[in-house]
């Protein structure tokens, strides 16, 4: 284990502990969330180091990384992959309707393959091996490991996508560097990140899915992702409610809080955390941040 005795946005050396919960996913080890009083951050710690964090993903149940289809929460996962999928070329094709595009993260290829059909000119980054090879076998697809990024040509990519990503990041200064580095002056990059402050993390609390622990090394909202982005000179342009990841959160945490599966109470808070992001706070489970460089 590894401990951080500085907020990874702000710095300050001003912690406390947030909470205390399970991976319940997975080991049932329990791990806390730090938070930073200066800024407001969260964050796991202690955490595994990047050599001890590859365990936590072993395992079959862990669904992005999965090439079958083998349970009922997988089915409904692809399924609703496949419903996103269409609405992020939706979403991306607004801001540039053909060009050059790396998804970091990439998984198993869908989003990159949809894309590639679409015109576009597709590379990935994915980190795990299994994945890996299974996006470039199935669908011809260019997925490097992450160490590729350190070779990728300056300023080179009109879109930079981390679905889901950079709250698994080990460095996220490191990561937002090289992200920097190139992606084009005018160029769009799109984060995707649970929201701690969401109707559901509040409900569930401790037991709440998308906490992720320990996978998840960082836990944004949309005032902690600001603050990050416009210390590394990047602008917040625009945030985009991710509604499908209430109803698969709330399945997991219901699950998680009685140990037993609730279609219908996990639908109805789904229902209730878009219903309350709406109306009150705009604080959807999974927010989607498109980003720009400053000052170019």
């Amino acid at each position: 284990m590894e401990e951080l005795f500085k907020c990874p946005v702000c710095e300050s050396n001003s912690l406390s502990i947030a909470l205390s919960a399970k991976d319940y996913f997975f080991t049932q080890e329990t791990f806390q969330i730090t938070k930073c009083n200066s800024c407001g951050f969260l964050f796991t710690n202690p955490r595994p180091n990047s050599t001890e964090l590859n365990r936590y993903y072993q395992t079959d149940e862990y669904l992005s990384h999965a090439t079958t289809k083998k349970t009922v929460l997988s089915i409904l996962y692809s399924f609703l992959r496949n419903v996103s999928i269409k609405r992020k070329y939706s979403l991306i094709s607004k801001i540039k309707f053909k060009g050059k595009i790396l998804d970091i993260g990439c998984g198993t290829g869908e989003v990159l393959n949809y894309f590639n059909k679409k015109g576009w000119e597709t590379l990935g980054i994915e980190p795990a091996e299994n994945p890996r090879n299974f996006a470039v076998s199935k669908y011809g697809l260019s997925v490097f490991d992450e160490s590729h990024l350190d070779n990728l040509q300056t300023a080179s990519f009109d879109i930079i996508t981390m679905w889901h990503v950079l709250e698994h990041v080990s460095d996220l200064n490191e990561r937002i560097t090289q992200v920097k580095r190139i992606l084009k002056n005018d160029g769009t990059l799109i984060v995707a990140v649970p929201n701690s402050k969401s109707w559901d993390a509040r409900h569930y609390k401790k037991f709440w899915a998308a906490w992720d622990l320990p996978r998840h090394l960082y836990h944004f909202s949309t005032i902690s992702m600001t603050n990050f982005m416009n210390k590394r000179s990047l602008s917040i342009e625009k945030i985009y409610p991710m509604k499908f990841d209430s109803y698969y959160v709330s399945i997991l945490s219901e699950k998680y809080q009685s140990g037993k599966t609730n279609c219908i109470k996990s639908v109805l808070n789904g229902f209730r955390s878009n219903l309350s992001a709406k109306n009150h706070s705009g604080d959807y489970s999974s927010l989607i941040f498109q980003v720009k460089k400053q000052n170019i």
